[in-house]
């Protein structure tokens, strides 16, 4: 205790225990487990530093990348809507061929709670409102093992895709029980990597740790980019290359769309030899609210859409097109030895965030409080802050409607919501049965008509479960039939069909 004392009064910190004298001898036991896990070494350079970005961030024009803004290169470029079909074809084989392998896993990004959805565990546990009322956690399970199935199905050799999750401390214990509760969703769970990234302390304008509790520091995790310094904490890199991974896709656990291990993209970035790539989608308009992922003096990154100018987001090409167009939805390719060079190599040289937050807090009489503005900043680092360190990146532009649909906001925020994120998936199922030729019947036996945008169409209710297609194959049964929906395709039905 005493070293722990010393070092937080070196820090400028001393204030932490302000109410220890107070703490029951448990409470002090537990507050100083949590405090021994802290970098006290470099608590007080977070604390200064974070005071400084803040200072800085409040003041500072934005930088002017103007002179040196430029789009992603067309060699660099594919696109589900514009290649050439061969070369789609060419690249979904390839990326089946790396499957059937097993030298490709997902990782998927898991550190936050749904807070803004007003639910205290996490994203992945979700209901959105599907009428199989399945969560994200077992959408994506279930579209891992699809994936596996159709790889072994091609191409006729077992595989393995390993599902890599980064938690956090918030989420952990939470999604370990929801997965035993679930048997895993099926899958085997030896093949079910959790590991949590580091929590930092949220500080104060000037500079001080906050208190969330008399006993309790404010953290937070630090940032999707905190991935980086996970994989080497928990030996991750190691655990890929005993299994004989060579390929990572990266995706948020919010996007109800997502293709998990998704042959196209991964036998794109395989075949042009990438050891880098984002998926994109096309910007709904110019001043959409999203990073544009583009080059800085000849350097990929994601630029946040406030550091383009309103004119230069309105830049059109020749056909009409958006110049910078390349909305990022945190969907990326990453080869592990990539993701090696960047935890020895390029991690430390990563910059944190600033985001300021309403964080709860005890004040010096040790009362609760619920601040209604900002009061602390968090730093956070981004997962794609390391393209820069690619040595050969490339981008793919998929269509919105067919995989990106962000689960962020609770009902009755204008997007982002589970209505949105459940409707987004209703209407590509939808839109698979309408393409296998069955016709679609709303619950009174009208026709559905099939809108250009279903978000908010409330007759589309079929669903397919991933068990039965992963991205709209295999549903020839569905030819000449009639569909009344609400309607769920799983195994059971799919054999009816079929019988």
């Amino acid at each position: 205790m005493s070293q722990i004392r010393t070092a937080l009064d070196g820090s400028g910190q001393a204030h932490v225990l302000r109410f220890w004298p107070e703490l029951d001898s448990e409470q002090q036991e537990v507050f100083l487990r949590e405090l021994a896990q802290l970098d006290l070494p470099r608590l007080e350079e977070h604390c200064r530093a974070a005071a400084e970005a803040a200072a800085a961030a409040s003041c500072a024009p934005d930088r002017d990348l103007e002179p040196n803004l430029e789009p992603v290169p067309p060699e660099s470029m594919g696109s589900v809507r514009r290649s050439d079909p061969d070369c789609l074809a060419g690249w979904e084989r390839e990326g089946f061929l790396q499957i059937s392998r097993s030298r490709v896993a997902v990782l998927l990004l898991a550190g936050g709670q749904g807070t803004r959805l007003g639910v205290r565990y996490p994203k992945g546990m979700f209901d959105v409102g599907l009428p199989s009322g399945k969560t994200l956690y077992q959408i994506q399970a279930e579209r891992i093992l699809k994936i596996q199935q159709l790889a072994e199905s091609r191409l006729g050799s077992k595989c393995t895709v390993p599902w890599y999750i980064m938690t956090s401390e918030f989420t952990l214990k939470p999604t370990q029980t929801f997965f035993q509760e679930n048997a895993h969703f099926g899958l085997q769970p030896s093949n079910i990597v959790m590991f949590e990234q580091r929590m930092i302390p949220a500080v104060t304008f000037d500079g001080k740790v906050i208190l969330e509790d008399k006993g309790k520091i404010a953290m937070a995790p630090d940032g999707n980019g905190g991935l980086y310094q996970a994989l080497e904490d928990n030996g991750v890199l190691e655990d890929m290359e005993r299994r004989g991974v060579e390929f990572v896709h990266v995706y948020c656990v919010d996007n109800i769309l997502v293709k998990m291990a998704d042959p196209l993209f991964v036998g794109f970035c395989v075949a042009k030899g990438a050891d880098c790539g984002a998926k994109v989608v096309e910007k709904a308009h110019p001043a959409e609210p999203v990073g544009v992922v583009c080059r800085v003096g000849g350097v990929p990154q994601v630029v946040e859409y406030s550091e383009i100018r309103p004119e230069t987001a309105r830049r059109r090409g020749p056909a009409g097109e958006l110049v910078y167009s390349a909305g990022n939805i945190c969907n990326h390719f990453f080869t592990r030895s990539f993701l090696q060079d960047v935890v020895e190599t390029f991690k430390d040289q990563l910059k944190p965030h600033v985001a300021l937050k309403k964080v709860p807090f005890v004040d010096s009489c040790g009362n609760q409080v619920k601040p209604t503005e900002p009061n602390g900043i968090k730093m956070e680092k981004f997962v794609f802050d390391v393209f820069p360190f690619s040595r050969s990146f490339v981008v793919l532009e998929v269509r919105r409607e067919d995989e990106f649909s962000p689960l962020k906001n609770a009902d009755g925020a204008p997007s982002d919501t589970p209505t949105t994120a459940r409707n987004a998936l209703l209407a590509q199922h939808c839109r698979w049965a309408a393409a296998a030729g069955a016709a679609l019947l709303d619950e009174q036996g009208n026709s559905i008509q099939m809108p250009s945008s279903a978000e908010n169409h409330p007759a589309l209710k079929c669903e397919i479960s991933p068990l039965v297609s992963y991205f709209g194959e295999g549903l020839e049964p569905l030819k000449g039939k009639t569909i009344r929906t609400p309607f769920i395709l799983d195994g059971a039905a799919a054999a009816e069909l079929q019988a």
